[in-house]
């Protein structure tokens, strides 16, 4: 896998700007996909659903806003279907990559569009943090992602569905996530709220490999979590490290169990820390993920913090153009790892400080097939 990430959530990464005429978000999607092939990439994972909205014409949702400015206004052309069909007539691999329950970055659901499923059913609805999510605790909620999802894949020949580190949003001083009524109604038999929150998100990751099966047979299904399961300090089971999130106890989402009982077929962690930083040292995060996948039918692919290289917040190692390939070159001694992705497609494009250069010059001298 040589893989990088195309962020169209706010416009990160693509259209650069809502707005653009379909030729000149055409043009700058195609640009994406010359600049993976010029790096010897094999696969683009590109976001169709970045918040509850969708890239191509949906039944189940509007238009996302990201294309226009003007959620639910239709852009005149069909961005998944022709992504699909520009990647693949390169040689390159398209996975739709889907966000299950962000809503909005803000708690008016007023401004969404009128025929928002979520103003259909705001019983569907939490607001926390700043922004409204869906409630992974109602199965009807669950069920309708699902099918939201699903759309896609019966519509498109991609290549993968991709989900990325979003299930239950992140812990905040002084705020809960109130789905009191959801686990009144659905909680029983569970012997705290965590254990159910966890066992809603594996129903949501069974619930989506069972679909795609039946769907497009063939087609892969991957996810990219935060790159620590759990603490050493917290379980015995844990890496060695003292990360302040946990996916299992913080976003209720056991990604060792996905991949140890191989539910999904590759997990990309977020890696996205430099080799000797102590919190999360890459150097003891990678071998740790190699061990969880060891014989489970899984591939492990690692996420790389392209973003970072360069960028003068960042620690000394990020400022190093060869930080990013000392990570490949550390993975060749770890059979199973089977590849990397980069956050993300901006960032291969301006290549700031010749970080991806180096990648490519060390490690990517012959074009690879797309992994299948």
């Amino acid at each position: 896998m040589r893989g990088v990430w195309l962020a169209t959530v706010g416009n990160r990464d693509w259209p650069s700007r809502p707005g653009l005429t379909a030729a000149a978000q055409r043009a700058e999607l195609i640009a994406h996909l010359d600049t993976a092939v010029r790096n010897r990439l094999n696969t683009v994972i590109f976001q169709v659903r970045p918040t509850a909205d969708a890239l191509w014409p949906s039944p189940y949702e509007p238009w996302s806003r990201c294309l226009t400015g003007t959620q639910g206004r239709d852009p005149g052309w069909d961005p998944l279907g022709t992504a699909v069909a520009e990647a693949h007539a390169r040689g390159l691999a398209l996975h739709a990559w889907f966000n299950p329950y962000r809503i909005a970055f803000d708690t008016d659901p007023a401004k969404l569009v009128a025929s928002h499923p979520a103003r259909r059913h705001p019983d569907w609805v939490v607001a926390y943090g700043g922004m409204l999510y869906y409630n992974p605790g109602l199965p009807q909620v669950r069920a309708f992602v699902q099918d939201a999802m699903l759309d896609a894949v019966a519509r498109y020949p991609v290549d993968g569905v991709h989900f990325d580190d979003y299930f239950y949003p992140r812990p905040m001083a002084g705020q809960s996530f109130d789905d009191d009524a959801a686990y009144d109604a659905h909680g029983g038999g569970f012997p705290n709220r965590a254990a159910w929150r966890r066992d809603n998100v594996d129903r949501l990751v069974r619930g989506t490999a069972d679909g795609i099966r039946r769907t497009r047979p063939g087609t892969r299904f991957g996810i990219s979590p935060f790159g620590v399961w759990r603490n050493a300090a917290t379980d015995p089971l844990g890496s060695d490290t003292r990360a302040g999130v946990q996916t299992y106890d913080d976003l209720h989402a056991d990604t060792r169990r996905w991949v140890r009982e191989h539910w999904i077929d590759y997990l990309v962690p977020q890696l996205y820390w430099n080799i000797g930083l102590p919190a999360a040292d890459y150097a003891k995060l990678l071998p740790w993920w190699a061990e969880v996948a060891r014989g489970t039918g899984t591939d492990l692919y690692a996420g790389e913090a392209l973003y970072k290289a360069g960028d003068p917040a960042q620690p000394a190692a990020w400022q190093d153009p060869a930080e990013l390939s000392r990570h490949l070159a550390l993975a060749t001694e770890l059979p199973q790892v089977r590849g990397h992705v980069f956050f993300a497609a901006r960032e291969v494009a301006a290549d700031p400080i010749g970080a991806m250069a180096r990648v490519v010059a060390d490690h990517y001298r012959q074009p690879a097939r797309p992994p299948r």
